[in-house]
């Protein structure tokens, strides 16, 4: 798979640099992380959509906005240092 995945301690990542244009791909890594983080417990997930024409992030962004997925994440954090980064936080009980 050409996309890249990292766990630490408690935290995922997913670049999305390599599947920028593939649409379903997008959708599905997103899944995956989201689900993967559940499963996991983790405390956050942070996504790479990079910097480019912004449109990356705005899809990111409406994946994210889905009720059944907003349902499992606490809350989203743009990065304001680097516009090119998201991160979802996670709060277990």
């Amino acid at each position: 798979m050409s996309r890249r995945r990292s766990v630490t301690t408690s935290k995922l990542k997913l670049d999305l640099h390599d599947i920028y244009n593939q649409g379903e791909r997008i959708d599905q890594a997103l899944r995956e992380v989201i689900d993967e983080a559940v499963r996991t417990k983790a405390a956050s997930v942070e996504i790479i959509p990079g910097k480019g024409s912004g449109q990356l992030k705005k899809r990111v962004l409406r994946f994210l906005q889905q009720k059944e997925i907003k349902a499992l994440y606490h809350r989203v954090e743009k990065d304001s240092d680097n516009f090119g980064r998201i991160f979802v936080h996670f709060r277990w009980k």
